[in-house]
């Protein structure tokens, strides 16, 4: 136990020396270790320091990407509508030219086969005139070449000549 209680017991030799290479293990680490370690951990809070502003100036640069994209999507978007309406508004224009060039050719038709119509009923008109004048003449010369002296005679001719007509 004795041994013991001198491991206790400090003594001053000790005190001293564990003291001295305390200070000069201070000393050395002071000025060749901690330095380094200091310096070390500025340039690591540095490092970190930026590349937390660098994130951030990241993130800027994508939130702007992202409004510019949005930005782009929304014109195109607006575009796609303005071409769909236009080509609406040309097709439906195109569809009225159509019908009204369709109406006006069905008139023009219709105008013309009125007027072929009123001509080949004019020219039946005159055929039926000529052949009646024609039908005339010649009952005119039959009733002229037969000299008659009976009036009788010549209305029952002029009956009968209108009878074969009729038949005809």
């Amino acid at each position: 136990m004795l041994f013991l209680s001198a491991l206790l017991t400090p003594d001053l030799g000790l005190i001293f020396w564990t003291t001295l290479i305390f200070l000069v293990l201070w000393f050395f680490l002071g000025k060749f270790a901690w330095n380094p370690i200091v310096n070390a951990l500025r340039d690591r809070e540095d490092k970190i320091e930026n590349s937390l502003r660098q994130a951030d100036i990241a993130r800027t640069e994508m939130a702007n990407l992202k409004a510019d994209h949005e930005r782009l999507l929304n014109e195109a978007k607006e575009e796609r509508a303005k071409i769909i309406k236009e080509a609406k508004e040309i097709g439906d224009s195109l569809v009225n030219d159509a019908r009204e060039k369709a109406k006006t050719e069905a008139a023009k038709i219709v105008a013309d086969a009125k007027n072929e119509i009123h001509n080949q009923k004019m020219a039946a008109i005159i055929d039926v005139k000529n052949l009646i004048g024609s039908t005339a003449i010649d009952l005119a010369k039959q009733v002229i070449k037969r000299e008659l002296n009976d009036t009788a005679a010549h209305q029952r001719y002029i009956a009968a000549e209108i009878d074969k007509i009729k038949l005809n």
